[in-house]
C-alpha cells in the first residue's frame, strides 16, 4: 500500500526576483499509514512550511506532493478542497468564533464534510474525547486557553479525518492535558489508521511517537 504521504524533490520558495528565497531544498520523505510522526527543528527551518504544503494550504511549486494517494501538485482548486475532506488540522492558535459554544465550533468544522448524520451528536463525541463533555456549552470567553485548543483538537477530530496535520498542537496545554492529547492522536492511528503529522518542540510527548524526523534549514537530515 502507498504511504499516507510521499514527497519527492520538493522544494518551496518565497518572493520573487531579488528578493526570492529558498526555503525547502530537495525534500523526500515517505510517512506510513496509521504512524504518528514528529517533526522537530529550529524556528525558520521550514516545518510549518512543509505541513502547509502537505495539507494543500499552499501550492506545490516544484517536486511531487502525493497524501493519500493524491498528487497534490498541479491540483485544481476543487482537487485540493476535496483532499482537505479527509484530513484534520490543529493549529497553535485555536481560531475558535467567539459568538459559538464549544459543540457550535466543532459543529461548524463539520459543515465541510457536507450532510453529516446526527453532527450535533459527533461534535459533542469528539469534546468528549478531548475531556469537554461537562464544557459544550461553553463559549470561548469562559474557558481556559488549553480548553479552547482542546475545543480545537476536538474540531479536527470529528471528521474522522484520515490524516491529521498538527502545528504546536500542545503549546497551549499543561503537561498532564498535553501528552494526553497526543497519546488521543496515537491511539486513533491504532484503532482507526489515522495518520498524524505533528509539528512540535514539546520535548515531553516524544516518546510517543512513532518517528521523529528534523529539519534544519530547508533540509531533511538523516535519520
Amino acid at each position: 500500500m502507498e504511504p499516507a504521504i510521499m514527497v519527492r524533490g520538493l522544494d518551496h520558495h518565497f518572493g520573487a526576483g531579488e528578493a526570492r528565497r529558498q526555503v525547502l531544498f530537495g525534500l523526500d520523505l515517505d510517512i506510513a499509514r496509521g504512524a504518528l510522526v514528529v517533526l522537530m527543528g529550529a524556528s525558520g527551518s521550514g516545518k510549518t512550511t512543509l505541513l502547509t504544503l502537505l495539507g494543500g494550504l499552499r501550492s506545490v511549486q516544484a517536486g511531487s506532493v502525493r497524501v493519500l494517494g493524491r498528487e497534490m501538485a498541479g491540483a485544481s482548486a476543487t482537487a485540493l478542497a476535496g483532499a482537505r475532506r479527509r484530513m484534520g488540522f490543529i493549529f497553535q492558535a485555536h481560531n475558535l468564533h467567539e459568538s459559538l459554544t464549544a459543540v457550535q465550533n466543532v459543529r461548524l468544522a463539520l459543515d465541510v464534510h457536507g450532510a453529516v448524520p446526527q453532527a450535533e451528536a459527533a461534535a459533542a463525541r469528539a469534546l468528549s474525547l478531548v475531556g469537554l463533555e461537562d464544557r459544550l456549552h461553553y463559549h470561548p470567553a469562559r474557558l481556559s486557553g488549553g480548553q479552547k485548543q482542546r475545543v480545537a483538537v476536538a474540531r479536527a477530530l470529528a471528521g474522522s479525518p484520515e490524516i491529521i496535520f498538527a502545528d504546536e498542537p500542545t503549546a497551549a496545554l499543561d503537561a498532564e492535558n498535553g501528552l494526553a492529547v497526543v497519546a488521543l492522536l496515537k491511539r486513533l492511528g491504532a484503532a482507526r489508521g489515522t495518520t498524524t503529522l505533528m509539528v512540535t518542540h514539546d520535548n515531553r510527548v516524544l516518546d510517543l511517537a512513532d518517528r521523529i524526523v528534523t529539519m534544519r534549514d530547508g533540509r531533511l537530515m538523516p535519520a
